[in-house]
């Protein structure tokens, strides 16, 4: 009769064990550290991934006379100009809008319906003409782009 006690018990005993380090586990998993190497931002804060469509500057070597702004000039400039959408800069104005134009609650010949990759900043660009005599052109190129509207 001891031995079946004794059996019982180890038996209850290990049952209990079991039972005990499962719930010890489960609150480790629950409390488990965050990975140190990851940073710590929330996610409302959290900025978003830029894409290769994102709006950005572009640059490009061009003749002056290429640019179409009547100097007559073969030296070339560093052009540089804004591409790419502005998806992600859209506000509920711009969502709104968008809405009512596709289901034709408003007419849309004159509306812009989307924010545009514009540059927020110009730079002057200086050359020799065909004459040698040094033009300046001010507000030639970009030279920061942003979506604007």
């Amino acid at each position: 009769l001891q031995v079946s006690v004794f059996i019982l018990s180890s038996m209850l005993l290990t049952h209990w064990s079991l039972m005990q380090e499962e719930e010890i586990q489960q609150g480790r998993w629950r409390r488990s550290p965050r990975d140190p190497n990851l940073p710590r931002t929330s996610r409302r804060n959290r900025k978003k991934t830029k894409s290769s469509r994102d709006c950005r500057l572009e640059r490009k070597e061009m003749r002056v006379r290429d640019l179409g702004l009547g100097y007559d000039s073969d030296e070339i400039v560093l052009f540089k100009y804004c591409v790419g959408t502005c998806h992600t800069s859209r506000k509920n104005y711009d969502l709104a809008l968008k809405t009512l134009l596709d289901n034709g609650s408003i007419s849309g010949k004159m509306v812009s319906s989307h924010p545009c990759c514009r540059p927020t900043r110009y730079e002057t660009v200086s050359f020799m003409d065909t004459q040698t005599t040094w033009q300046t052109i001010k507000w030639l190129s970009a030279a920061n782009c942003s979506c604007v509207g």
